[in-house]
């Protein structure tokens, strides 16, 4: 009778090697799950807040980029050749010109705005910086802007484009804008995704005004204003043309 009753008690007390064994199994399984289910969330949310972050950043630059090309001026500059023409110039890597100075940067001076793109590796970077414009007897190559604020940054194409309107009221783009008596009437900003090729902005055009000088709009208007004006009737689209 002894030797049942210990029988019975020995076989109730604790776990076999083998439900252990398949215990630690189970557990295991259900971290591993539960780590590669966290890593997941934090990964795609790590994604999503930084395409918003990427997306605000673009907005951000475009309507830089839409202040400084609405406030270009109509001025005039030496060239190295010693000729005048309209303070811009424009190349699909960069952009020089003139612009009206704000209250904001602490100068109502007007300002020489320089856009430039610039490569590091596989990144390429749209850099604005800016200085202070002399006036008319000065050149571009006198001038050296500073204090560089990246507006566009990534694996990107990045380039610009120039547009005017022809006498037809057809409107042409070229590649480059140099030594030209009038501003171009549009600039494009051509931003292509080098991996999936795809156009980021569409055709994002910036409207530029101004398309004689500021002595123009005075009472006694010199008789110049005139013929800048016939020059530069290109520039003004037809009223029955498109409207951007």
């Amino acid at each position: 009778m002894k030797m049942k009753r210990n029988r019975t008690r020995t076989g109730c007390e604790g776990f076999t090697l083998i439900e252990v064994l398949a215990a630690l199994a189970i557990a295991s399984v259900i971290i591993m799950a539960s780590t590669a289910l966290v890593h997941n969330v934090a990964l795609f949310f790590d994604r999503g807040t930084r395409s918003v972050t990427e997306a605000e950043r673009l907005m951000l630059a475009v309507e830089r980029l839409a202040g400084d090309f609405s406030s270009a001026r109509f001025v005039s500059r030496r060239t190295e050749q010693g000729t005048a023409a309209t303070a811009f110039a424009g190349e699909p890597s960069g952009i020089v010109f003139v612009s009206a100075g704000r209250a904001a940067s602490g100068s109502l001076d007007d300002d020489l705005i320089s856009l430039a793109v610039e490569q590091d590796g596989e990144v390429s970077r749209l850099l604005r910086r800016r200085a202070t414009w002399p006036g008319p007897r000065a050149r571009f190559e006198d001038v050296t802007p500073k204090d560089p604020v990246v507006l566009i940054e990534g694996k990107l194409d990045i380039s610009f484009v120039f547009g005017r309107f022809a006498p037809d009221g057809a409107l042409a783009w070229s590649a480059s804008w140099a030594g030209e008596r009038a501003l171009p009437g549009y600039v494009r900003l051509n931003l292509r995704d080098r991996t999936t090729g795809a156009n980021l902005l569409g055709e994002a055009d910036f409207v530029i005004r101004a398309n004689a000088p500021a002595a123009c709009g005075q009472a006694d208007p010199v008789v110049a204003c005139l013929s800048i004006a016939t020059s530069t009737q290109g520039n003004v689209p037809d009223p029955k043309g498109p409207v951007r």
